[in-house]
């Protein structure tokens, strides 16, 4: 645990505890089901495994671990914002919640880059790459997101301020740290760099349709809303964090002495980041457009449980008739 010598305006955000808190446990209680839904999908039915399940199974991973190191950040703002489970845990849990962050938006792009690519040139030797060297590729970026978040495990994230514990990787520096510069860094540089290719996407499969008259074919159509659901949730649910999260560096670096303001944008920040959350809550959807191993399970299950429900019902009138 480190001392505030290096911090500047540093206070509990009272708003934040407040406001944050019911979205979060809301985010919580329809994310995680859905995504503990989609690993049982993935992971325990039989299947053709191509790149995008691939890709698609890592992406349900990567939210289901954002979103079950949820409660520990709900749990610390119901306290007032006071972290009470100790300096390890702190860098473990905002490590764990940005490294998931990292591969959520990475196989978000895949997914939208192999659907473009299957629509716009379909014999491209990239459509014939095999799902082991898939999984390969996944690993890199898994590998990746983690060599660049690992620093965080080394920086002091907790800090004391009066009686309470403030466990944050964003916040008011005298000095920013050259690891807290590269997290802010990776922070904007994975939602720039993804922004363009998964607009190109869209726009390229569209163009494609139309030139093509595809646009009536249930397959292609499909592909097309898929990208479509990734970049619009992209944008819902990361740019408020990165918006306001730039203009709170930017105060900072125009108003260094000003804490009211300062103070200010990072609550705004902050009450920013429950969007980030919302976009692994809002994930299954996107996998019911981009698998038909899964919608097709889904519906199994869904016809399986409107057989049982028959089966009951009748049971029971005919033991009332009895």
């Amino acid at each position: 645990m480190s001392n505030n010598s290096t911090h500047h305006c540093l206070a509990p955000q009272g708003l934040v505890a407040t406001a944050l808190p019911p979205i979060l446990i809301i985010e919580f209680l329809l994310g995680l089901p859905g995504n503990a839904m989609a690993l049982w999908v993935f992971c325990c039915h039989p299947q053709a495994w191509r790149p995008n399940t691939v890709y698609l199974l890592n992406l349900v991973l990567a939210d289901f671990l954002l979103l079950s190191g949820l409660p520990l950040r709900i749990d610390n703002l119901l306290r007032g914002e006071n972290w009470v489970h100790g300096d390890a845990l702190c860098r473990l849990n905002l490590f764990m919640l940005a490294v998931n962050r990292s591969a959520s938006i990475a196989f978000m792009t895949a997914v939208a880059v192999d659907r473009y690519l299957k629509v716009a040139h379909p014999h491209h030797r990239v459509n014939r790459m095999s799902s082991r060297r898939a999984g390969a590729a996944a690993g890199v970026v898994w590998s990746a997101v983690v060599l660049l978040r690992a620093p965080l495990l080394a920086e002091p994230l907790l800090w004391r301020h009066g009686d309470r514990m403030l466990c944050r990787s964003f916040s008011s520096y005298r000095k920013t740290s050259a690891v807290l510069q590269l997290h802010y860094g990776v922070y904007v540089a994975e939602f720039f760099l993804p922004l363009p290719v998964l607009v190109f996407c869209a726009a390229g499969i569209n163009r494609v349709l139309r030139r093509r008259r595809l646009d009536r074919e249930r397959k292609v159509r499909r592909a097309m809303w898929s990208v479509v659901v990734i970049a619009t949730v992209f944008g819902v649910c990361f740019l408020p964090g990165v918006a306001t999260g730039l203009t709170a560096l930017l105060v900072q670096k125009l108003l260094p002495h000003d804490c009211d303001s300062l103070l200010l944008v990072g609550q705004i920040f902050s009450l920013s980041i429950g969007f980030t959350y919302l976009n692994s809550t809002l994930d299954p959807v996107l996998y019911c457009f981009s698998s038909s191993a899964f919608r097709n399970t889904l519906l199994s299950a869904a016809g399986r449980l409107g057989v049982l429900r028959h089966w009951a019902n009748r049971k029971e009138s005919v033991a009332s008739e009895g």
